[in-house]
């Protein structure tokens, strides 16, 4: 098994979550112990595959023992491992930070039974190799997200909810559309064997009419502009940890990363393609950033900011060259961390005071001094300060878009930025600094699991930046830029890998 770990990513995750809603709610802590156990082998297992790909290079498991294209295939290679990564290691620390602040709500075993079905659904997006499994995982992820964010059952939560919901199910329709369309073509639904069958008949409508369709698709997954409207009710609506979770790994797994590998391993990246994205990119960029700047409420703030830092990754990732690519996947790591640890940061602020608006709050750091620096942290690495993780991709992507004489979306980078820094300011100017406000003076710092998780990630975003080193980066953040630029050779690493 520790040669082929592949199932494992399935099967841990769904095994807890039907534990969790059988036992849950008959032995006390018995969701909190599983959870983080499960969570924490996920990201143990996770880790090891990053040197176990080095050693035996890409792995595919047949489900069943039925040979591609026939059976269903479960692909590993590079890009899979820094996605499973990034995705498990946050998801665990939600985890711990989930033991002390999901108290104030009640089933918490039924939270934690949704919380893993949903990591089981995005492992299950990140290594499907077949496109009907990509969209079944897809939607196991999204059910699960939309049940979240409605946790609280509140007017807001609800409301939040279904239009999360609404607008999901119609981006779940355009995917869904697009495979059948592929199918259609290819008589296929396995990645590699259509990647090969679209390589050989050569373009055509249908292929077209596909590419536009999952840009829909997966541009609202990933909330994108003009497909953003319904992130900042869903995300500021949910609990903070699965906020942190919706923010920091949902909208990469089930957007980007589905959109990357689609359109780079199978229909292949043209150029019109990509232009298309870039402009989606900057758009993102510069209206997220506008929009967080007026916002008041911190988790609504910290939503708005999400479709700005998203707009990098695209913005990266759709110049197609090797600098580009780098600075995108790296900026995406970067912003599972920072964005998740700044989420955590609003729920530990709204558990000990009761609030999320920022006019309301003052002088906390003098009562919840963790909170206050690893908010600080947070706040820095996202606006690109020197030597925070942000810092670096952001850098990576301008110099790209410079080198590619993108010289605009360059400045429109640069400029985002500089709003990004005013707009965290104003957070810490409000929230941390200045004098304690009345009615704040009980106000204690979050419990220690919910501590524990913040620091971390905060350490994290201060060595973040050594991922510039090629002797730390080579064989993680490199071999996943080098997968994208590989684009259909996709078809020789999954066929090659099968014994």
């Amino acid at each position: 098994m520790m040669q082929n770990p592949l199932p494992l990513f399935i099967a841990i995750p769904l095994a807890s979550a039907f534990l969790n809603s059988l036992l849950g709610k008959r032995i006390k802590g018995f969701s909190d112990v599983l959870s983080s156990i499960a969570t924490l082998a996920l990201a143990a297992i996770s880790i090891y595959s990053v040197f176990l790909i080095k050693d035996v290079g890409s792995i595919v498991y047949k489900v069943g023992g039925w040979m591609p294209p026939i059976g269903i295939a479960m692909v590993m290679d590079s890009l899979t491992v820094f996605m499973l990564v990034t995705i498990n290691v946050v998801a665990f620390l939600i985890s711990v930070y989930s033991i002390n602040y999901m108290e104030k709500y009640t089933e918490k075993g039924i939270f934690y039974s949704l919380f893993l079905l949903m990591i089981a659904g995005m492992n299950g997006v990140i290594i499907s190799g077949d496109m009907f499994n990509l969209y079944v995982f897809l939607e196991i992820a999204a059910i699960s997200s939309y049940a979240l964010v409605a946790f609280g059952t509140e007017q807001e939560e609800l409301e939040a909810s279904f239009k999360y919901a609404v607008m999901g199910s119609l981006a779940s329709s355009f995917i869904l559309l697009g495979i059948v369309f592929l199918y259609s073509y290819t008589s296929t639904l396995n990645m590699a064997d259509m990647a090969m069958t679209l390589l050989t008949n050569g373009p055509s409508r249908i292929v077209l009419l596909a590419s536009v369709l999952f840009l829909m698709g997966f541009g609202l997954k990933s909330a994108l502009v003009p497909f953003h409207a319904w992130l900042p009710d869903a995300h500021p609506s949910a609990p903070a940890p699965i906020s942190a979770m919706l923010s920091g790994v949902l909208i990469k797994s089930l957007g980007v990363y589905a959109m990357v590998r689609i359109f780079f391993s199978v229909l292949g990246a043209t150029p019109e393609i990509l232009s298309i994205l870039m402009v989606i990119g900057s758009l993102s960029i510069v209206i997220g950033a506008c929009l967080a700047l007026g916002q008041w409420d911190f988790k609504r703030l910290l939503a708005y900011s999400s479709i700005n830092q998203i707009g990098y990754v695209i913005l990266g990732i759709s110049l197609g060259t090797p600098l580009g690519i780098l600075g995108g996947l790296f900026h995406l790591l970067n912003h599972s961390v920072f964005k998740s640890l700044l989420f955590l940061n609003s729920g530990a602020v709204e558990y000990s005071t009761g609030t999320r608006d920022l006019q309301k709050m003052g002088g906390l750091r003098e009562k919840m001094p963790v909170t206050a620096l690893t908010s600080l942290v947070g706040s820095m690495s996202i606006a690109g300060v020197p030597p925070f993780n942000g810092f670096w991709s952001k850098l990576i992507i301008i110099v790209a878009c410079v080198q590619s004489g993108h010289f605009v979306h360059a400045s429109w980078a640069v400029l985002a930025s500089i709003i990004t820094l005013a707009y965290f300011l104003k957070v810490q100017k409000h929230a941390f600094f200045g004098e304690l406000k009345e009615g704040l003076s009980n106000v204690k710092e979050a419990p220690f699991f919910m501590k524990f998780s913040m620091i971390v990630l905060a350490i994290i975003c201060l060595a973040g930046g050594l991922l510039m080193l090629p002797a730390v980066s080579g064989d993680f953040l490199k071999a996943a830029r080098d997968v994208v630029l590989a684009g259909q050779d996709y078809i020789t690493v999954v066929f090659g890998a099968i014994k």
